[in-house]
């Protein structure tokens, strides 16, 4: 189980020296930091909850009707002298607590909880970036299983309503909704909760929420709009973020920036609803804090107007550059010609997994066929017509520099999915809807040209240390010059798959595969002439070999793209892309890349979101057909599952059990590959057991045993083969044990024969096979194993003891032979037989068998022994020979 945040909480402390302890929160108190301070007063019985001197409205409204439910201690009631011990809640500094702050003494303890972000923190506590703060103290609740009635859970549920816009702020986070599970399940009134949740502005709350709406100024600054209004006013008005939000929905601004001098006092409200702008910065330099989009601060004796100039001035810094087309197209863009036949775009669509292609005449322009388009001219039988009879003319297009807003509001607006990007009327590149659901959904934007140079992710990952940690300082540098080399071709290389993969998960690899976008032969023997070294290439896949001097081998790749036929048919290649290339891989935890570019050596390139796959422990296909094109990584999918105790997810399990058919139509020797490394590899009885609980067996074998009877073998063969220690066995045991998942009959043995990789594996079958429809293992002794087995291998004996699983006696016998006939030593030659003056001749083979049978039988005895036994035993044959 993983790592939660709850479990990194720090207990919470003591609190020591009671004459008084004391819980506060800020001066205009919200239902967040009302809650957060009954929750406090749970988790610190003995404290006093002290309400500030300004509560929000709805809050005040609250407590009329319910403040005798609650403890609260008068501030007057305090005698403020004798307090040690302060609480904060929703806040991180006593200056907010307002006046409270002034009466309190030097040199007491402060303790924290605040979910607002800072740099720094004043005061010890716990701080985390939820989206309310009671969500921290629930916690902690939670933790100790603390009662909550039903009341207070209606609280709690109001300061979770308030801090995260009904959960729908961005700041919500995942223990926010939890915290809400919890308060349900505790009898919160969603009634009273929604009674008290939004209540209309109070007259003196509209009156400044008209004079703010008439006084606001609108900047539009690079694509976005950012509302800023003052005002000025004798008396106090509460809920100005109540205001600020209704000022946001009504004008429809990206952000607002509210200030309001009331008596002596300037209150600072600023809102964002853009991803691209931070309110939080400027706040914080007037002495306020909050979030990236909800902020405040209060100034005393400042002018609200002149504050606003200068606030006017750091507009531009709050916010971030639009993206653009340019940011999130894929390129270069596969296009056909006008005269292209639909039958051959119909199998390019199928091929590359696309909707459609933008149509070229002479490098422009001229229309877009969609997938859609082509199966109707299919259906009607028109397969052989050109496109240009049935693409869309006059297709929609945007530039490199259209903001993915636009982009958004265009594709709403012309109902198209797909925008070619034009540049000097030439195609660009190409925006889908998917490009731009994954923008605005925060995913990881696609790099310019589906290279890394302009690819981001939400947090850059340098594996720089892990790879030096990994590999030796020579491997190190050699995988460095790789990528300084291909810097200065022009081309660009990276490492990539499993190696990538078990650097993340910190387990060894030496398995190293460089991918180049460009020809890797022309890296190979760049890399061969500047270093020295041997290069092997194949020019047809543009891969090669390089073999430097001091015995490393580096194998190079060029970046391709690959598609299938049909079904379950070996793979047609093509040079493409980085990304592309990592689209053929199996699984997203496989589709991961290192570059070795000198400008960002090092940095992870995910394109699929499989470093979250690793850290989650589940196994994803990339795309839906993955299995349906390669049935064999259903078996690679649960290999891993066994290898890392990963999971498949649940889609890809689900399409595991659609395409598993599919395995009974792949060749056996393709097969074969695959079962042999779960077999050699693996904990064979946990994926016996997986591959029962998606009846893959069945697909596997036609003469498949019950899932029973199989782990049973199974689990006889490991404990014979511990015994034995594994690296007994020869490789082509594998084929031994793929038999005791059969059913042992004739047809059972030709069908593991399918399987063979070689003569070994043929002559193990073969010799299983033999040795098991013979014998039934019912020796008296281990004279007489020895007399029937001595020249059959470990392997045959192996897996036929696991056979006869259900007679302990004859596995442990056999087992004892075994054991007892590879620790033999110092036996009698044919030339101690002639020494004791025996003439050679068949019967010298006999004899020596003899002497080996009574070495097992009786290990104790000595060589000296033995020769006495054959001078006395076989004098009397050899006199009749």
């Amino acid at each position: 189980m993983g790592v939660t945040a709850l479990s990194l909480l720090p207990q919470i402390p003591s609190v020591k020296g009671v004459p008084m302890q004391v819980i506060l929160s800020h001066t205009n108190l919200d239902f967040d930091g009302l809650a957060s301070m009954v929750a406090a007063g749970k988790l610190y019985p003995e404290a006093h909850t002290v309400l500030p001197e300004k509560l929000q409205e709805s809050v005040e409204h609250f407590l009329a009707i319910y403040k005798d439910t609650f403890s609260f201690t008068h501030e007057n009631r305090v005698n403020w002298g004798t307090v040690t011990d302060v609480i904060l809640v929703d806040i991180s500094t006593l200056e907010r607590t307002g006046r409270i702050a002034k009466k309190l003494p030097e040199n007491i303890n402060v303790i924290c909880f605040d979910h607002h972000e800072a740099s720094t923190h004043q005061y010890p506590g716990t701080y985390l970036p939820y989206g309310a703060c009671v969500t921290i103290l629930l916690e902690q609740i939670q933790e100790r299983s603390l009662p909550v009635s039903a009341f207070e859970a209606t609280l709690f549920t109001l300061g979770l309503y308030a801090d995260t816009g009904n959960f729908t702020y961005n700041s919500t986070k995942p223990e926010d909704l939890l915290a809400g599970y919890h308060m349900l399940k505790s009898g919160a009134s969603l009634d009273v909760a929604e009674k008290f949740r939004d209540t209309p502005l109070s007259e003196g709350e509209q009156h400044l929420f008209r004079t703010l709406l008439n006084k606001s100024k609108r900047k539009e600054l690079d694509g976005t709009s950012v509302l800023i209004t003052c005002h000025k006013q004798n008396h106090y008005t509460g809920n100005l973020a109540g205001i600020a939000s209704k000022l946001m929905s009504l004008t429809g601004a990206d952000a607002l920036f509210a200030l309001v001098k009331m008596e002596d006092k300037t209150f600072i409200t600023a809102r964002a609803a853009s991803d691209r702008i931070s309110v939080l910065p400027v706040i914080e330099a007037l002495g306020g804090g909050g979030h990236q989009k909800a902020a405040s601060a209060m100034r005393k004796d400042t002018d609200p107007v002149m504050l606003a100039e200068e606030l006017e001035l750091q507009l531009s810094s709050l916010i971030s550059s639009t993206q653009t087309a340019k940011e999130i197209m894929s390129s270069p863009v596969r296009v056909v010609a006008p005269d292209t036949s639909v039958e051959d775009v119909s199998k390019m669509l199928f091929r590359y997994g696309h909707t459609g292609f933008p149509v070229v005449d002479k490098e422009k322009l001229v229309g877009i066929i969609s997938r859609r388009d082509a199966d109707k001219a299919l259906h009607h039988g028109l397969g052989h017509a050109p496109v240009k009879g049935y693409m869309s003319n006059n297709p929609v297009s945007i530039t490199s520099d259209t903001s993915v807003s636009d982009i958004q509001s265009i594709m709403i607006d012309k109902n198209v999915g797909r925008l070619p990007v034009l540049e000097n009327g030439e195609v660009a590149g190409i925006v889908s809807r998917t490009d731009v659901i994954r923008t605005i959904h925060n995913k990881n934007t696609k790099p310019l040209n589906n290279t890394a140079d302009e690819f981001t992710v939400n947090k850059k990952i340098d594996l720089t240390d892990v790879l030096a940690s990994h590999f030796n300082k020579d491997l190190f540098n050699l995988v460095r010059i790789i990528g300084e080399q291909a810097d200065k071709l022009g081309m660009k290389a990276y490492l990539i798959g499993g190696i990538v993969r078990d650097l993340l998960l910190e387990r060894p690899n030496e398995d190293i595969d460089i991918v180049v976008e460009g020809n890797a032969i022309v890296l190979g023997e760049a890399l061969t002439g500047e270093y020295g070294g041997s290069i092997r290439s194949h020019e047809t896949f543009k891969t090669a070999t390089w073999s430097h001097h001091d015995g490393l081998k580096i194998d190079l790749t060029s970046a391709r793209t690959e598609y299938y036929d049909f079904p379950a048919a070996l793979p047609n290649v093509e040079l493409s892309n980085i990304k592309e290339d990592l689209y053929r891989r199996d699984f997203t935890i496989n589709a991961l890349a290192m570059s070795l570019s000198s400008g960002d050596f090092g940095t992870l390139l995910d394109f699929f979101h499989g470093y979250e796959d690793i850290r989650n422990g589940q196994i994803r296909v990339l795309y839906n057909l993955s299995f349906l094109e390669d049935p064999t990584r259903i078996l690679r999918a649960l290999r891993f599952e066994n290898r890392f105790l990963f999971k498949m997810d649940n889609e890809t399990e689900e399409f595991a059990k659609t395409h598993k058919k599919m395995l009974s139509s792949v060749s056996k020797p393709r097969l074969a590959n695959e079962v042999k490394k779960v077999i050699t590899e693996e904990d064979l009885i946990r994926f016996v057991k997986r591959a029962s609980e998606l009846d893959l067996l069945s697909h596997l074998l036609n003469t498949h045993e019950d899932t029973v009877t199989v782990l049973k073998r199974l689990q006889c063969f490991n404990e014979i083969r511990d015994r034995l220690t594994r690296d007994k066995l020869h490789p082509s045991h594998w084929l031994g044990v793929l038999l005791l998942m059969t059913d042992l009959s004739r047809e059972a043995f030709e069908e593991c024969l399918g399987f063979a990789k070689n003569k070994q594996d043929e002559k193990l079958l073969s010799e299983v096979y033999r040795f098991y429809q013979t014998y039934d293992f019912k020796f008296h002794s281990l004279y007489d194993w020895h007399a029937v087995c001595s020249e059959v291998s470990l392997e045959a004996i192996t897996v036929c003891l696991s056979l006869c699983h259900h007679d302990s006696f004859i596995v442990e016998q056999g087992t004892e032979y075994l054991i007892k006939r590879d620790s033999v030593t110092h036996t009698i030659s044919g030339t101690d037989l002639i020494d004791l003056g025996f003439k050679p001749g068949p019967h010298f083979k006999t004899w020596l068998l003899q002497l080996e049978a009574s070495k097992i039988e009786n290990p104790s005895l000595s060589k000296e022994e033995l020769l006495e036994y054959a001078r006395h035993v076989f004098s009397d044959s050899a006199d009749e020979k």
